[in-house]
């Protein structure tokens, strides 16, 4: 009873605004029944003795009830709740702390409200003054007689507060619904994995697949077939093949024509003239006059273009196109049709690296590819002959070693080089040498000393003399260690041979000084140009022009679109544009002999011709 009444005067004095739960509670305390009512009022309103208590509690013996000892009431108050609630039902405990809750769940909702209006709790509960005037006297408030009386009531009151929280056991009913919670969570669910029946009768199959006779005996294994492996560019049979076009009828009077017209052709272009260079205003100015149109692009091959080459006619204009489907294709400009004047052959399987008219007799073409076979193509008797064979190497680039053309050397993407004669019998070499590189991609014969020739590696560069060949090991006369990147291309000048142009992956053009051949050559100028094609783009080639000892032709990848000539001392002498009819990059070049004209392929199979 004391700990109600110290909570309902707490709300008194501390707030405007105390609810009580509506309903009364009824708690067994000292053997009574308390009994509490709500009257609201307001304090604006109040008048002293306005409110007072039902008639059902002053008409009780309320004198007596008084008169009872102080030390009865104290020995009472002693056994507050311990030997009566051991006794009491637990109906009663659980209403007593339902009721403690709505008071204060009721408080917590009204607390916002209006601060004028407030709530008189009366009690009804016998001896209720004689406690209240004995307030001082219970015992347990001796420790607080040195302080001031707010103190006492604050402490008083934080006491009284812990006690009832505690009565209330909120961390065991907190564990209790922690408990609660994870009993409720459901199981993870796995999915149960059927069992196997080990007696049980299982699917049937068919005795064929397990290789099981029908009366139980196990089949004996079938023999082992050899594996056949199929391979992607078979090698066309040894021999001659007819120069049978791909693209047109061969039985055709145009192709007759086309084949009688270069035969002749090549009869009259064996008598040339001496080259004399060309003083350099007279070379800008021709250079300038060259144009590229409509007309003279064409696609003549499937595929990239790994070689060009130009017939060196001074009346007729015949273009010869390498690509990477082992195609060979030839483009006659003067034809009025472009699609009549084109004819396309298939003597290889593989990249045509390599291509050349001979200068001995220019009804011949000689064609190089990665499939192991070097072929010559007859205008006058329509067959590509083959010159030579070699089915366990790749070949990678070829040179004449004689102006008659008869001996030729080969180089091997192994490092390995070969030396070919044409008047023997047979498709063999004469000689095979292992040089000290491990791959060769370009091979090119001293164009005055016929004994030297220089050979492009990964990454480096050698002169040999064919004097001096090793068929184990041939050391070179002279490296060249400058290059720190792969190395596309080696050639000599075209009249004297007394520079090399190199291209190289590091974004640069190398010209040394190759007039006297010793043990050094000396490097004169390095030309910054971007040789980086990627992947899908045939790689440059920077080569002479036949015309002018000291002026390089290579490719670019700038925009616009165009082909470059450099001079040997760095300077750029002329670009070529052609606006809309040169979109692509033109990797591979080359120059006519005698005439200004420049054919170029890209990675396309087109073929871009500048021409006066």
């Amino acid at each position: 009873r004391q700990r109600l009444q110290m909570k309902v005067n707490e709300y008194k004095e501390n707030q405007n605004i105390t609810c009580v739960s509506l309903r009364p509670v009824q708690t067994a305390v000292l053997g009574k029944t308390p009994k509490v009512y709500l009257v609201p009022f307001s304090l604006s309103n109040y008048k002293p003795g306005q409110f007072k208590p039902p008639k059902s509690l002053l008409d009780k013996d309320f004198n007596n009830e008084v008169a009872c000892k102080k030390t009865e009431i104290r020995k009472t108050c002693k056994r507050i709740l311990t030997p009566r609630m051991e006794g009491t039902s637990s109906k009663a405990e659980s209403t007593l702390q339902k009721s403690s809750l709505d008071v204060y769940t009721e408080s917590n909702k009204r607390q916002y409200n209006s601060t004028s209006d407030t709530v008189i709790v009366s009690v009804d509960m016998e001896s209720s003054h004689d406690l209240d005037s004995d307030e001082d006297t219970t015992p347990g408030l001796d420790e607080f007689s040195g302080l001031s009386p707010y103190e006492r009531k604050r402490l008083k009151n934080i006491s009284e507060n812990a006690n009832f929280f505690a009565s209330l056991q909120l961390s065991e009913s907190a564990a209790r619904l922690r408990e609660m919670i994870k009993k409720r969570q459901p199981p993870e669910s796995k999915r149960k994995k059927p069992k196997k029946k080990e007696n049980g009768t299982g699917c049937r199959r068919s005795m064929r697949l397990l290789k099981v006779d029908p009366s139980g005996v196990s089949l004996p294994a079938p023999p082992a077939q050899p594996t056949v492996i199929v391979d992607e560019n078979p090698l066309l049979p040894p021999g001659p093949l007819e120069m049978t076009p791909e693209n047109q009828d061969d039985d055709s009077e145009l192709f007759k024509r086309f084949l009688q017209t270069w035969a002749e052709v090549s009869k009259t272009s064996i008598k040339n003239t001496e080259k004399e260079l060309v003083n350099s205003k007279s070379y800008k100015a021709n250079l300038s006059g060259m144009v590229i149109t409509e007309d003279t692009v064409h696609k003549v091959t499937r595929g990239a273009i790994f070689s060009v080459a130009l017939h060196p006619s001074e009346i007729r204009t015949l273009v010869a196109a390498g690509a990477k489907s082992g195609q060979v294709g030839l483009w006659d400009l003067t034809h009025q049709s472009k699609e009549d004047g084109v004819y396309v052959f298939q003597p290889h399987t593989q990249p045509v690296s390599c291509l050349y008219f001979s200068p001995a007799n220019p009804a011949h073409i000689l064609s190089l590819s990665y499939d192991g076979t070097l072929r010559c193509g007859d205008f006058s008797r329509a067959i590509f002959e083959e010159v030579y064979r070699d089915e366990r190497s790749s070949f990678s680039s070829f040179d004449f070693l004689g102006e008659d053309a008869s001996n030729l050397i080969v180089g091997h993407w192994n490092g390995n080089i070969s030396l070919v004669d044409r008047r023997t019998p047979g498709t063999s070499y004469e000689k095979l040498i292992n040089s000290s590189s491990s791959k060769i991609r370009t091979v090119h014969v001293h164009p005055v000393h016929r004994q030297y020739f220089i050979t492009a590696g990964l990454r480096d560069i050698h002169i040999y003399d064919t004097r001096y060949l090793n068929p184990r090991k041939s050391q070179p006369l002279i490296s060249l260690t400058e290059h720190t990147k792969s190395i596309a291309s080696a050639y000599f000048s075209p009249l004297t041979g007394n520079r090399v142009v190199t291209t190289c992956a590091d974004c640069k053009l190398r010209i040394f000084d190759s007039s006297c051949i010793s043990s050094e050559i000396p490097l004169l100028t390095t030309i910054r140009h971007n040789t980086i094609t990627g992947r899908w783009l045939t790689r440059f080639q920077a080569v002479w022009d036949p015309k002018q000892e000291d002026c390089v032709i290579v490719g670019s990848m700038a925009h616009p679109r165009r082909v470059e000539i450099f001079h040997e001392s760095g300077q750029q002498v002329h670009s070529f544009f052609g606006g809309e009819s040169l979109v692509s990059v033109c990797s591979i070049n080359t120059m006519h002999p005698t005439r200004y004209i420049l054919a170029g392929g890209n990675s396309s199979g087109k073929v871009h011709v500048f021409m006066n």
